[in-house]
Parts: C-alpha cells; structure tokens; sequence
C-alpha cells in the first residue's frame, strides 16, 4: 500500500514538474517571438536610417560643391572689381 502511494505521489509530481516545463516552454517561446519582431522591427529601422543617411550625404555632397562653384565664383567677381577699379584709380590719376 505505501508503494502504490508513493507511485502516486511520484507521478503527481512528474505531472506538476511536466507542467511547469511546458509553461516554461511558452514563455521561451513568446519570448522568442518577441525578441524576433524587435529584431525585425531593429532591422527595418536601421535600413530606414541607412537610407537616410545615403540621402544626407547625397545632400550634403551638392552642398559642398555649390558653396566650392560660389567660392570661386565671389574670388573672380573680387579680382574683375580689383582690376575695374585699378582702372578708375589710374583714369583719375592721370
């Protein structure tokens, strides 16, 4: 008789032991699929960013060059207003 009880009480525990895995198994796998939508979620948002950040340099890029074409632009402006008027000094002077 204490044999059968004991079989029993064995197997209730197994039960309650088989039962809490499988809740632990859940869990690991809604953690899991969690941690696979933030992954996604990761992932689509660095793509996001790279590509803004290809567009920002494109941006930046025609920047650089339309502040280098004004640069030498302004200094050929200053040498013809220079040589304009080293040419009203010597009209004056003579």
């Amino acid at each position: 008789m204490a044999s059968m009880a004991e079989g029993q009480f064995i197997s209730e525990g197994s039960a309650g032991d088989f039962h809490l895995l499988e809740q632990k198994i859940h869990r690991t796998i809604e953690l899991l699929k969690t941690a696979r939508a933030e992954k996604a979620a990761a992932e689509q948002e660095i793509a996001t960013l790279n590509n803004l950040l290809e567009t920002q340099t494109a941006e930046t890029e025609a920047l650089r060059k339309d502040v280098q074409a004004l640069q030498r632009e302004r200094a050929e402006v200053r040498s013809r207003v220079e040589k304009l008027l080293g040419d009203v000094d010597a009209i004056l002077e003579s």
